[in-house]
């Protein structure tokens, strides 16, 4: 075998050959178990995401649920938010669900977000009577609007994190339900009423999240989404598949499982009491999402008490994604970093006997497979590389590693976009689809190379210990109509 693959160079170096066979062979089987891994929830996710899409009539909500829904508090924190926040805080007035109340969270900052917010929906100091039964930064100022009764407006310390924010919010909150979202994001207007009626199917359900999608190329007016479209950004594109994979077919695996550890930032629904039970959000933290979900896990399943923690695809949530690369590169740093320090500080969950899937599936495949694969990834694409310079692997075994690589990678998108097809049909033009696939096969030669350094980078930053911070975000404005702009 050694000969099919090494070079007489390489041959004649006797065990030092055998070496570079073996670790050539770990690299290769490696990018096989990561692509299986996903696969397999492909699979998992397929068994049940044709019941699962707007088609499924038993999906909607009955009128007869109405009277039974519990009420929700939607969080929308804002940090230099000014561009965005009237949209976002239009279109979730606007949502289809009975009983609910906004509270937008200004988090410091330094742009007009507060004044926008004031301006734009009549705000008025309103004194509220309240307990910090989470900890987070002081809140100085509660307003209400004079238009919309079920407006509330935050104005606080900045406590250094969107953690702190959702705390403060959780304390004004007077629901049982709340949602957390952030500013950049929009909301379908039956979202919140299909996320909401898995609390009822399911009574001992204390979280769950719906998908989230890139608006970028849609188009929203008067905090509507009016059409879908695909964005012109080439960076943006590459992400509608990255979050087609993750969310649509990824999350709703796990979920199926019942080892679901991630909810976005973006678009969740949480207990309230449950998250105040276990001491709101880690503040400062970068993956506050994932460590957040995960010490409810641990909590639970150490008090051994029943619990869910569900993922529902339909409803959808429509972000903001970045277009420039030096605030990409700073998201997927943060993101990275933000995934190591939460398995690391939670890691007594991983084989830990009595936690089922989550220990014993769904934490390991975090650690080997999501943490881990920008380390293999990079070190296995150099490592190729430069044996093939010095002359001690073949064409054909290099050109089988990159082949691998890339063709496993290819179809990892390409079943995420048949089976999105099959199923949400949320780009019903077959021009967007096609232009998809096309960036399918593109994005493994430079995106996903850039994509696993950026991630290495932030592997990096937590093994050093440098400093964390959110930093600023560029957003982008391009799918709302002038008249939603501020």
């Amino acid at each position: 075998m050694h000969e099919l693959w090494l070079t007489p160079k390489a041959l004649g170096t006797g065990a030092a050959g055998t070496t570079i066979m073996i670790v050539f062979l770990f690299f290769l089987v490696y990018q096989v178990i990561m692509t299986t891994g996903y696969l397999s929830l492909n699979l998992i996710a397929l068994s049940i995401v044709r019941r699962a899409t707007r088609g499924g009539r038993d999906l909607y909500m009955p009128r007869v649920y109405e009277s039974a829904l519990p009420g929700v508090s939607i969080l929308l924190t804002a940090y230099n938010e000014e561009s965005l926040i009237a949209t976002s805080v239009r279109s979730l007035l606007q949502l289809n669900y009975p009983q609910f109340e906004l509270i937008v969270i200004h988090d410091g900052g330094q742009d007009d977000t507060l004044g926008v917010m004031i301006r734009e929906f009549e705000m008025v100091e309103s004194p509220l009577a309240f307990q910090y039964r989470v900890k987070c930064a002081r809140i100085k100022t509660v307003y209400r609007s004079s238009k919309f009764p079920n407006l509330i407006l935050i104005d606080k310390v900045n406590g250094g994190g969107k953690a702190d924010a959702n705390n403060a919010g959780i304390n004004i909150a007077r629901y049982p339900l709340y949602c957390g979202m952030d500013a950049d994001s929009v909301l379908e207007r039956d979202s919140l009423l299909r996320v909401v009626r898995i609390f009822l199917e399911h009574p001992d359900t204390i979280a769950a999240g719906g998908t989230v999608r890139i608006v970028n190329g849609c188009q929203v007016h008067n905090g509507r989404l009016m059409r879908t479209g695909l964005p012109t950004s080439v960076l943006a594109k590459m992400q509608v598949l990255e979050y087609m994979r993750a969310f649509l077919f990824g999350r709703l695996g796990w979920s199926r499982l019942d080892a679901l550890l991630i909810i976005s930032g973006a678009f969740g629904v949480f207990d309230r009491e449950a998250v105040i039970h276990v001491g709101g959000y880690k503040s400062k933290s970068l993956g506050e999402d994932m460590e957040l979900v995960v010490r409810l896990h641990r909590y639970y399943l150490e008090h051994n008490k029943p619990y869910s923690i569900n993922f529902v695809p339909d409803p959808v949530c429509w972000t903001d994604a970045p277009e420039d690369r030096a605030t990409l590169r700073k998201q997927r740093i943060r993101w990275q970093r933000g995934l190591l320090e939460v398995l690391s500080e939670h890691r007594s969950l991983c084989f830990r006997r009595g936690s089922g899937a989550v220990g014993w599936l769904a934490y390991p495949f975090m650690i080997l497979i999501e943490a881990m694969s920008p380390v293999f990834e990079m070190l296995g694409l150099v490592f190729t590389v430069v044996l093939y310079c010095l002359g001690y692997i073949n064409l054909p075994a290099t050109l089988l590693f990159l082949s691998v690589a890339f063709g496993l990678g290819l179809l990892l998108s390409s079943s995420a976009l048949l089976l999105e097809e099959r199923s949400f049909h949320v780009y019903p033009r077959y021009r967007d689809n096609i232009t998809l696939f096309i960036w399918a096969v593109l994005e493994n030669f430079g995106y996903r190379q850039l994509n696993t350094w950026w991630r290495l980078v932030g592997t990096c930053h937590w093994l050093t210990g440098k400093e964390a911070a959110w930093g600023a975000m560029k957003r982008n404005t391009g799918w709302m109509t002038e008249s939603n702009k501020p």
